[in-house]
């Protein structure tokens, strides 16, 4: 059976062979390959094939079926998978979508040899002829899932989906609210769109990495992941009550904190212990909560793997950096990152989430390396005196100058402050509730703030003489 090959693959070559034939154009001597690559032309894209196949079961990671079971207890997907193409120009999907391929068209096209060192070429080492985007030795994505070489394969596809409103957009690329219409589960879907970086292909690879194996109630749970036209989509579970940052303005009382932070030091610990990965990049819009109140720890595109508990890079937001982190990049070198620099940013975010502000908010400081010069040489923030003598020694803890002075994340879970939260009856569903309505009222304000500043323009501008 001859080899499909989608439009999203052969367009690149098109334009490349295009390109050269343009060149030479002049000259007599033109190349045949090259000919016969400017004769092709491509159906529209309602001709294109869109192949059907099976149902296959969500598999999971090799564990043994009851300690699966025990682990994933969200939802287990029977997601339809698209497997098994056609013989262009005939079977079953041919004939009924009524594609058909050019008979001038050599089949299957001969690949275009790039020139090394040209973007082309460099996207031709991760992209391979079939149009799946090969992570060598960790993963293979294509439009109808993914493939992790340590056995998983997550099948879950666009077509499936019904998209809906954006959720937030950033530096690694845009986050949307979606419907699985097979199951009708709300899912959240990140769009990356592909590029030549290696910064950019590292954080993809890592957080995939990282989201189908981390099987924890502390992290966001992962559905799947696909790859067409040069984005990378990957849908995670839904938490409808946003991140912290959005919430905490409310007001958090000590035991809605000691909550919190106990999920986020359980994922922390999860990660070091159980996948030897340091989060960094720990702070409160990475943390999202669901209307039930359970919390979780997300965005793992700057994580790292621990070699001997140390990574040597700088990497996450730099107002949540350890004082050493920060030393280091100041003197542009690469300081060595431990896990207690993770814990210095857990306090930090504690702090925030406490006070409903950054502890070291800018408009306090001249500019920024004012503002960094402060968390490297100043006293570390404290708790306000509102919240009790344990809590604030546990953040103290956190938010020790050297690190090898910062508490462990089993010395911080057998703390007394969050040993006390495991015998409280903490009403998290009651929080995020209250928080949610701050957070409409809020928005309403704003709103009608927005309202009030328009209409006295138009009337300025309406009283103004002509």
């Amino acid at each position: 059976m001859r080899p499909f090959y989608p439009r999203s693959v052969l367009t690149p070559h098109l334009n490349i062979a295009l390109q050269m034939a343009n060149r030479v154009s002049q000259s007599p001597d033109i190349d045949g390959a090259t000919a016969a690559f400017k004769r092709i032309t491509l159906g529209s894209p309602s001709q294109l094939r869109i192949p059907s196949g099976g149902s296959p079961l969500r598999p999971t990671p090799n564990l043994p079926s009851s300690e699966i079971a025990a682990r994933r207890k969200r939802p287990v997907f029977k997601l339809s998978d698209i497997t098994g193409e056609q013989e262009p120009g005939g079977g079953a999907a041919s004939a009924s979508s009524g594609t058909r391929v050019p008979s001038d068209i050599e089949w299957p096209p001969r690949r275009l040899a790039a020139a090394t060192g040209t973007p082309f070429a460099n996207f031709g080492k991760i992209v391979d002829p079939s149009g799946a985007l090969n992570f060598s030795g960790k993963a293979v994505l294509h439009s109808s899932g993914v493939d992790f070489s340590n056995g998983p394969s997550f099948a879950i596809n666009m077509n499936q989906l019904q998209l809906w409103e954006e959720l937030g957009n950033g530096a690694y690329g845009t986050v949307k609210r979606v419907l699985h219409k097979p199951t009708n589960v709300a899912m959240a879907m990140k769009e990356i769109r592909l590029e030549l970086d290696d910064t950019k292909l590292n954080a993809i690879i890592m957080e995939l990495d990282i989201l189908h194996r981390a099987v924890h109630p502390s992290i966001v749970e992962f559905y799947g992941a696909f790859f067409i036209e040069s984005c990378v989509y990957y849908c995670m579970e839904y938490m409808d009550a946003g991140s912290l940052d959005k919430l905490y303005g409310v007001g958090v009382p000590e035991p809605v904190l000691g909550r919190i932070v106990s999920f986020m030091v359980k994922g922390l610990k999860f990660l070091k212990d159980e996948l030897q990965i340091i989060h960094r990049d720990v702070k409160p819009t990475n943390v999202l909560v669901n209307k039930k109140g359970d919390v979780k720890l997300c965005d793992f595109g700057v994580s790292g793997q621990l070699e001997k508990s140390l990574a040597k890079t700088n990497i996450g937001c730099q107002s949540y950096m350890a004082p050493e982190r920060i030393k280091g990049e100041s003197q542009n070198a690469l300081s060595t990152y431990t896990v207690s620099s993770d814990v210095w940013s857990l306090g930090l975010a504690t702090l925030e989430i406490a006070i409903g502000k950054y502890p070291y908010p800018p408009e306090t400081y001249s500019n920024v390396f004012a503002q960094l010069t402060a968390i490297v040489h100043g006293d570390p923030p404290e708790l306000p005196e509102t919240y009790s003598c344990v809590a604030r020694n546990w953040v103290n803890t956190c938010l020790v100058k050297r690190p090898e002075g910062r508490a462990t994340y089993a010395e911080l879970l057998s703390h007394p402050f969050l040993q006390e939260d495991s015998r409280r009856n903490v009403d998290m569903r009651g929080w995020v509730a209250r928080a949610l309505q701050w957070r409409y009222t809020q928005r309403e304000q704003q709103g009608r703030l927005r309202r009030q500043e328009q209409e006295q323009l138009h009337s300025s501008d309406t009283l103004r003489p002509s």
